[in-house]
């Protein structure tokens, strides 16, 4: 029977040649036995994909890489692994690729080959040199100058590409000049992800965004949102995005905005697999790639138990008029990091009535 996939995988696992000053997945790998497992052997590829095409059986895959910083796998990784895919998808899948990076290894030689193979990208970039002075190097340099380059080459080429920001707290205090410089490069798609502390780490400072800076970011990059809907201006912000297919009776394609998790397949270097990116670590190991399918993996109780620990919400949630569209404060690691829900019912209470103009715009297309 026919089953879609899809895999985020780490090529180069927590190996990144850059430093930036919020890194989830730095934290992530520092909570772990082993911190880096290296760089994903061509076995470890082989047997990752067979077993992706056999729980398939013809079915669609997407295979995401990210990292640390997946380019430093090297060009040679993935010309192998593609050519692994082609040589075993004998059922004829539908193959897909993506990958996230910092921007700062891309020469004509990757674009060319992003190209060649249809992979979107997520390039990450806060806003203008100004916002992204969280993204330092190894040597503590910034990066902006870099990443804009690659930004402007992978535009001049023609690459599929969208761009991932971390909202900080020094974005939300400006988060219109942000949203104006993504603008004024023609960016189309924009994901804006909050800042996570570290697990158990409450500490506050400019990177983290409280509940009265996360609504007043949200309530004015809302309105921007709508504002160039309105003028044919439109510019897809996936939050947002998700907000609006809550608000008219569908489903978020968002993991964790629809109230729970879904099942998910991350990959390590070595072959571990874990149920979300944002917890790969030792307590949630579901199995190894290396010596186990994923029909096994899938079955395994860890995921079963990751995935109903996510339907729980706070008692406050049951008689909440917003709950529809917040679903209990969205993604599980977001509210394990803190209660946004002020946030979430100032956000709502502001900009309900500017959701009607999708509801408009739906009934006429209808």
């Amino acid at each position: 029977m026919k089953k879609n996939l899809s895999i985020m995988i780490k090529p180069a696992s927590s190996n990144c040649n850059m430093r930036c000053q919020y890194c989830f997945y730095h934290s992530v790998a520092q909570s772990r036995t082993e911190q880096c497992y290296g760089i994903m052997s061509s076995d470890t590829s082989e047997n990752l994909i067979r077993k992706a095409l056999d729980f398939c059986d013809g079915g669609s895959i997407f295979f995401a890489f990210q990292g640390g910083e997946p380019l430093i796998a090297g060009k040679e990784f993935f010309i192998n692994f593609i050519s692994l895919v082609d040589k075993f998808n004998a059922r004829g899948s539908n193959i897909f690729y993506g990958l996230q990076t910092n921007g700062t290894l891309i020469d004509c030689e990757w674009v060319d080959f992003f190209i060649k193979h249809k992979f979107l990208l997520g390039l990450s970039l806060d806003g203008d040199r100004d916002a992204n002075r969280f993204r330092l190097d190894a040597e503590s340099n910034d990066t902006f100058a870099r990443v804009k380059k690659s930004m402007d080459l992978l535009a001049t080429r023609g690459a599929d590409f969208n761009v991932l920001a971390v909202a900080t707290g020094y974005t939300a205090e400006r988060v219109e000049k942000v949203y104006g410089y993504f603008k004024s490069l023609g960016i189309k798609y924009l994901q804006f992800i909050p800042c996570l502390r570290p697990f158990g780490d409450k500490r506050e400072s400019n990177l983290y965004m409280d509940v009265d800076q996360y609504a007043s970011f949200l309530i004015k990059l809302f309105n921007l949102y709508v504002k160039d809907y309105v003028n044919g201006e439109y510019i897809s912000i996936r939050q947002f995005d998700n907000f609006v297919r809550l608000f008219l009776g569908g489903n978020a394609e968002q993991c964790g905005m629809n109230g729970f998790c879904s099942r998910q397949f991350v990959v390590e270097a070595n072959g571990n697999v874990y149920p979300c990116d944002f917890y790969c670590l030792d307590e949630w190991l579901l199995g190894n790639v290396n010596d186990s399918d994923f029909d096994k993996i899938a079955a395994a109780p860890k995921a079963y138990q990751f995935l109903r620990n996510s339907v729980q919400v706070a008692p406050q949630c049951n008689d909440c008029e917003y709950f529809r569209l917040c679903r209990g404060g969205g993604c599980k690691r977001s509210r394990e990091d803190r209660d946004y829900c002020q946030a979430y019912k100032r956000f709502f209470k502001e900009c309900l009535p500017l959701f009607q103009v999708f509801a408009n715009q739906k009934s006429r297309s209808d």
